[in-house]
């Protein structure tokens, strides 16, 4: 039996059973090897998520153009609608992922939400197209004093049809990666293989609509109204849905469990109880350790496929496995009492948690190409030919063009050659990975300043217009740096220990992006209100025209907190690969601790070494 087949447990010690078990198809039988599951199911899910990232994407990052020139916001404004949109999707993939582990499965919360957000794309298109539902037309950028920002009623249909799109594209998100990576047995070498090639495939997808929606369907939300690409969007969304539909008969779904909290508070709860007990010397002692040793000294890891080796980080959640001798032969309620595989279960999700935090700043970065830059744009030369003008939104189209040459490139050659280095089914780890990308991030932002200042000087000195296309190496930059720390984080969570929480721990990732354009919301004004020192003296990012604000040293500042930051992660990765056993653990598993089970955290993600 192979490493990943001993690591299939679940939220507790009641349930312990292999994905085979647990896998089945559209009526619910158990699914059969020759028919679900693999690539081919796959594709269909990737279908959807190409089709979701299409439409999604279509109007995030054109929405601040929509915002400023048909709802009449200021600049400021504008951009923290922007994050704030889109922070609201990524923190709401914590629902959907609660939702599908817990209760309804992957495709069931895909299909739901997946009809909400393609209700709101239809109610945007509704408001857009009606004049009514908008105030008066008015030129922001000769007459922006005199234009009457929307209110009341008008604002309200907007936000309602804005959030109903947030919600479905939420829910709908951490399940396509999960469900997708469902159909790939991990038990199996040559699937788990493919597994890693389905997340790069998965970006190479998302590239994909990415690139769609910011060259067709911006260009046809500009020359075409916004009402017609909103409604673009919606069509896009229907087809992503067919194509999840298409799939069903060739799913391998995994049923629901009920609450994926109940074992993880469980273990608090009962630590709390017992937070006055003493863990015993011998560790053999705690519930669920092994009891029995053979004569050889060594425990045979495939006796229990499903146990966890016990660790020395947070001893203090040890006390949940201590079991009280109280001359009774009750057995201890769940809430009193845990196994050391459901405590290290634990034990892995908090470990994991500072790895998470450290890809915040990453998506904070994020948040500017989508705002400001695509702002820097619009007053730029946009001219390529006589009659045809690139929309400033469809500048973030760079990075994916160049994406889906790389990705593929990436797959073909660099892994295999890695491989043969590393010995790591991925090339390199996932930790390696996003390492890598926090790196190359910093350098987006030092582009993105020098070029800034370079435009903003142009045109104040000058008179200059500077073409758009000196912002594209800040996008390039940016591009590459995306594919490795996104696609290597996705990769971390899914393969931690947790099963039965996929869907959860990839929403888990998606939470970088929503805490991260709310950091950027949180920056705006607090660089605002720091450099506004005097009312004569306005800040960095207070006024709507950018040849007067100084986005040139907020672009600074960003870049060394990108590096900054990229200190602080490995700092987190170098303590979360060394993960050291218990003494009494060591001894009894010899030469078997690695295959067993995580006498190093690292092992349970094929993390050895960090950059």
């Amino acid at each position: 039996m192979d490493m990943e087949a001993r690591r299939h447990d679940t939220k507790g010690e009641s349930v312990c059973v292999v994905s085979e078990e647990i896998t089945v198809d559209w009526r619910g039988k158990p699914s059969n090897p020759n028919k679900h599951g693999g690539m081919r199911a796959a594709a269909f899910v990737l279908g959807l998520q190409a089709f979701e990232i299409m439409a999604i994407a279509a109007v995030g990052n054109n929405l601040i153009t929509y915002v400023i020139n048909e709802m009449h916001f200021s600049l400021s404004k504008s951009a923290n609608i922007v994050t704030n949109f889109v922070g609201t999707i990524f923190i709401l993939a914590l629902l959907g992922g609660y939702l599908s582990d817990s209760y309804l499965g992957c495709f069931w919360t895909m299909l739901i939400f997946g009809f909400v957000e393609l209700s709101g794309f239809i109610l945007l298109s509704v408001q857009a197209h009606l004049p009514q539902l908008k105030p008066p037309q008015c030129n922001m950028l000769t007459g922006g004093e005199n234009c009457i920002e929307a209110k009341g009623f008008k604002t309200l249909i907007f936000f309602v049809a804005l959030y109903m799109v947030a919600l479905g594209s939420g829910c709908v998100k951490p399940n396509m990666i999960a469900h997708g990576g469902d159909q790939f047995n991990q038990s199996n070498p040559k699937q788990s293989k493919k597994l890693s090639t389905y997340f790069n495939a998965a970006y190479f997808a998302f590239s994909m609509g990415e690139l769609f929606a910011l060259t067709l369907l911006v260009w046809v939300q500009t020359n075409s109204g916004m009402d017609v690409g909103f409604g673009v969007s919606a069509a896009v969304m229907a087809m992503g849905l067919i194509s999840l539909v298409s799939g069903t008969l060739y799913y391998r779904n995994k049923a629901p469990q009920g609450s994926i909290f109940t074992p993880i508070a469980q273990v608090f709860v009962a630590a709390m109880f017992k937070r006055k007990q003493i863990c015993p010397a011998n560790l053999q002692m705690l519930h669920g350790s092994q009891n029995s040793v053979p004569s050889n000294g060594l425990v045979d890891p495939s006796s229990d496929p499903c146990r966890l080796v016990h660790t020395q980080r947070f001893r203090f959640l040890d006390k949940a496995c201590i079991k009280v001798e109280d001359g009774s032969n009750g057995k201890e309620s769940p809430w009193r009492l845990c196994s050391v595989t459901q405590v290290e279960q634990v034990k892995i999700l908090i470990s994991a948690i500072p790895i998470f935090a450290c890809t915040i700043v990453f998506n904070t970065i994020l948040a500017q190409l989508q705002t400001f830059s695509v702002q820097q744009g619009s007053a730029m030369d946009t001219q390529l030919t006589k009659s045809f003008h690139i929309p400033p939104a469809s500048l973030q189209s760079i990075p994916y063009i160049i994406l889906i040459f790389v990705v593929p490139l990436y797959e073909t050659f660099f892994v295999p050659f890695a491989r043969k280095i590393t010995g790591h089914e991925s090339g390199i780890s996932p930790l390696q990975r996003i390492g890598a990308g926090l790196f190359f991030v910093t350098f987006s932002m030092v582009s993105a300043a020098i070029m800034e200042k370079k435009r903003r000087d142009a045109a104040v000195d000058s008179n200059k217009i500077l073409s758009i296309f000196w912002i594209t190496p800040q996008f390039l930059i940016f591009g590459l740096s995306e594919m490795l720390t996104a696609v290597g984080l996705i990769e971390f969570f899914y393969k931690q220990s947790l099963k039965g929480m996929q869907a959860f721990l990839t929403a888990i990732t998606y939470c970088s992006y929503s805490f991260g354009f709310y950091l950027s919301s949180l920056l705006v004004s607090l660089v605002n209100k720091v450099t506004s020192s005097s009312s004569t003296n306005k800040g960095w990012l207070s006024d709507n025209d950018l040849n007067k604000d100084r986005l040139d040293l907020f672009y600074w500042m960003l870049a060394v907190l990108g590096f900054l930051n990229f200190l602080n992660y490995l700092f987190w990765a170098r303590w979360y690969s060394y993960s050291p056993p218990s003494v009494s653990t060591t001894t009894q598993q010899g030469t078997h601790g690695d295959d067993y089970g995580f006498t190093n955290s690292s092992k349970h993600v094929g993390d050895e070494s960090i950059p």
